[in-house]
């Protein structure tokens, strides 16, 4: 495929729009740790949210989702669409508590809640794993999928791939800090979606598709069921039941943890104020699940009648490896079929998916590894320029990491989902621990090692014994044991000590039963939440999303019915949710009041 001048210029000027705040925000980044890792805690609600949605678009994000299509059908997203039910707990019950604790990194809130060597070990170690192994996990598997997709493009290898966009997100962590990060997002946001939704209309124009009815009466039904097959009950339980009823809360998924966590208690942590933390956390949610999938999804079926076979890709793309071709390149192969023009913007919007991703990775995890680590146990005494300094540094080396790992993933495989796997059946915790005093380090410790363990039994069993399990059941009894090992951890161990439970509960005020004993010492009065309230919401702002993401689904398909209920209830959970947030926004923020 061959890109002419135009395409080039479209692609470096969308490089320059989307670089040029790296560089506004380079002497502001550097005054202070508070300004590079959370924008001095006073970003608005609407860069936050759009940032949190332009991190989890990452390159290979359209790649996953067009291999579920092809391979299993639109209602194989259950398993991702059912994590809207852990972002809008994290809108509703969380949100205004990670605001109100007013730490730098979400791994200081093991200093704030729990005491002693435990929160210290705590803290220290899942910023080890998390910022160093996990982080770079994460960003290698994406690196991965932009070394295939600039494979397809462009032409280029892995080490042309990596040295060039590698570079550029250095020097964009590097220079901007999180206030550039999230104008960064912002303008590449803007650029991906167009871009995707240029692809899909592209895609429906092909002679082969002709248009959304060529689409939807060309495709089997089964494929374009927004619900699985019923009378299949291991696909129903694994992809709708487990998911809804399980997963959501149980598994620690990025950028879907159970009470927030990772970049996306970072964003939560730069709001102005709980309000901001809260509206921006929404806004996310309804832009993640119900704005972006379409796109996706309709250049992912469009891929079906184009290329109805991986032969046809190779046909397409006879200078892509052979090794490389699978249903997951399908979507780039799409893309070769767009215009000149056309093409540079998509070649910018990847490349703003592939940035606006590793950006966030890198200053997120040189904040661990700085704020967690380095400044905590190493150099207690430095400065804030230096500690900038050294986070700047460490954004090479992860990235440098990163790279390396990303040439290894094809034999690293199944050590990448074991990785992925640790962190199973410890999610009930992380919701709970903001609302039981009874929680201490040791369930955090317990926790973590009884599911790794129980991860490294099942990998052992699999690859050695040849142990054959559904993924399901693996998951459902990881968490069973990981359940019964936190809890028992929980009540032959001594309880945090009043002094530091008091000074939690009156910085966070957490609502709920669950801290009766301590709201009594603390003598500061009740919580300014209502959990029934909090729980409308959450109800509400599910069935607002789901109603328009399948609203929205009926209508391209040409089921008027179905979308016209999905629209009665649209407006219904609309009714329910603007009442809701207008009582929990109306209420001062306990910071601000403070």
């Amino acid at each position: 495929m061959q890109l002419n001048t135009l395409d080039w210029i479209i692609a470096l000027l969308s490089l320059v729009a989307a670089g040029a705040p790296a560089l506004f925000y380079w002497k502001r980044a550097g005054s202070g740790t508070a300004e590079f890792f959370t924008s001095g805690q006073s970003a608005p609600w609407w860069l936050i949210g759009t940032s949190m949605v332009a991190t989890t678009f990452s390159a290979d994000t359209p790649n996953l989702v067009t291999d579920f299509v092809r391979t299993k059908g639109v209602s194989y997203n259950w398993v991702w669409w059912a994590f809207l039910l852990t972002g809008m707990m994290t809108v509703f019950f969380y949100a205004r508590l990670w605001r109100r604790s007013g730490v730098l990194t979400d791994l200081e809130f093991y200093e704030l809640r729990y005491a002693g060597k435990p929160a210290a070990f705590v803290r220290g170690f899942r910023a080890i794993y998390l910022g160093l192994f996990f982080n770079c996990a994460i960003m290698a598997t994406v690196t991965l999928a932009a070394i295939k997709i600039s494979n397809v493009m462009l032409g280029w290898g892995a080490t042309e791939t990596v040295l060039i966009c590698g570079a550029i997100c250095v020097v964009f962590a590097a220079v901007s800090g999180l206030w550039g990060v999230l104008a960064i997002d912002m303008v590449q946001f803007v650029i991906k979606m167009s871009a995707v939704i240029a692809a899909a209309w592209y895609a429906l124009d092909h002679p082969k598709v002709g248009g959304l009815h060529g689409l939807v009466t060309k495709i089997d039904p089964k494929t374009l069921s927004l619900l699985p097959d019923f009378g299949n009950w291991n696909l129903t339980l694994s992809v709708l039941i487990i998911p809804l009823a399980v997963q959501w809360w149980s598994v620690w998924y990025p950028g879907a943890e159970p009470g927030g966590g990772s970049y996306i208690a970072q964003r939560m942590l730069a709001a102005k104020d709980e309000r901001h933390a809260m509206a921006g956390t929404l806004w996310f949610n309804v832009a993640h699940y119900a704005l972006r999938p379409w796109p996706w999804i309709i250049t992912a079926l469009a891929s079906m009648l184009v290329f109805p076979t991986l032969n046809d890709i190779h046909v397409q793309l006879p200078w892509v490896d052979q090794k490389l071709i699978g249903n997951d390149l399908a979507f780039p192969a799409m893309l070769t079929l767009l215009p000149h023009g056309m093409l540079g913007v998509m070649i910018a919007a990847l490349l703003a998916a592939y940035v606006s991703t590793i950006v966030t990775h890198l200053n997120w995890g040189s904040s661990y590894l700085v704020i967690d680590i380095y400044h905590r146990f190493l150099k207690r005494d430095a400065s804030e320029p230096h500690l900038v300094w050294v986070s700047r540094g460490l954004s090479i080396v992860l990235m440098a990491l990163a790279a390396m790992f990303a040439q290894l993933l094809t034999t690293a495989g199944e050590a990448f989902q074991l990785l992925l796997s640790v962190g199973a059946g410890t999610g009930l915790l992380y919701l709970l621990r903001w609302f039981w005093w009874r929680i201490n380090a040791w369930s955090e410790i317990a926790a973590m090692l009884s599911s790794f363990a129980v991860a490294a039994g099942f990998f052992v069993a699999k690859k050695w014994f040849g142990l054959q399990m559904e993924e399901y059941q693996q998951l459902l009894i990881t968490i069973a044991i990981t359940t019964v090992s936190w809890v028992t951890a929980t009540f032959v161990t001594a309880p945090v000590d009043d002094a530091t439970l008091v000074a939690f509960y009156k910085k966070v005020r957490p609502a709920g039963h669950g801290w009766t004993r301590v709201r009594a010492m603390a003598q500061v009065g009740p919580s300014p939440d209502s959990l029934p309230t909090q729980l409308l919401g959450m109800v509400c702002g599910v069935m607002w999303v789901y109603a328009a993401l399948f609203g929205t689904g009926n209508l391209l398909y040409g089921h008027t019915a179905q979308a016209a209920v999905c629209g009665v209830v649209f407006a219904l959970a609309s009714v329910g949710l603007w009442k809701t947030a207008a009582s929990l926004f109306g209420a001062r923020d306990t910071a601000t009041a403070a």
